[in-house]
This record gives C-alpha cells, structure tokens and sequence, in this order.
C-alpha cells in the first residue's frame, strides 16, 4: 500500500495558476498630479500598441488591452480611473514607449474669484 500525502491548499493553488493563466492580467499603474495635468503610467511589459485601448467616457478613464505570453497564451486586462471634475477629456493624449504607458490627462486652470471694485457714489 502506497500512502499519499493529503495536501489541501494544492488544488487551490492550481487553480490560481490556471486562473493566472489563462484570464486576467493586472499591470502596475502610478498617478500623479501637478497643477496643469494628471498623469496615469501603466507598466505593460510584452504588450503591444495595437493590443492597448484607452477611452474616456463620463468622467472615467478605461485602460484595457492584451497581453500575449510565449508558453501561457494571452492575458486581458481592464483598469478604471475617475477623472478629474476638471479634466479636459478632448485633450488626453498617450504614449507607449518600451513597455510603459503614460496617458496625459490636461486640466482647466480653477477660475480665480472676480474681484468687484466698489465705486463711491
């Protein structure tokens, strides 16, 4: 009789891997922020321009795309981001330089407060 060791925690990380494998994928994404823009860079190792989507639609801005593994086949991803109230959506731009994106989001200078000169009568 041959005894075999019970290993619990094996299926479930078996499942993982496939999961890992085989569905989603999630990059590492940095904000920042400075007066006149927001900045959104993604590490997207592996992945292809034609393979990146980018919208920006009531307020959000949507990463998502493919990524193409040699042994392991393709994983997607998909990341949301709330924009500023202050972003000017017709002006993001992006670029894809050696496996980072970096999405350029401008903002509309706050409207300073009108001072009203008092005259006297």
């Amino acid at each position: 009789m041959t005894l075999t060791p019970y290993e619990p925690w094996q299926l479930v990380s078996r499942l993982q891997r496939e999961f890992d494998r085989g569905f989603a994928w999630l990059p590492t994404v940095d904000v920042a922020e400075d007066g006149e823009r927001c900045i959104v860079r993604a590490d997207l190792p592996g992945v292809e321009q034609k393979d990146i989507e980018i919208t920006a639609d009531k307020g959000v801005l949507t990463l998502r795309g493919v990524r193409h593994f040699e042994n392991r086949g393709e994983a997607k991803f998909l990341r949301h981001f709330t924009l500023p109230e202050n972003a000017v959506a017709d002006e993001i731009r992006a670029r894809h330089v050696n496996g980072v994106l970096e999405v350029s989001i401008p903002k509309q200078p706050k409207a300073e407060p009108k001072r009203i000169l008092v005259e006297a009568a």
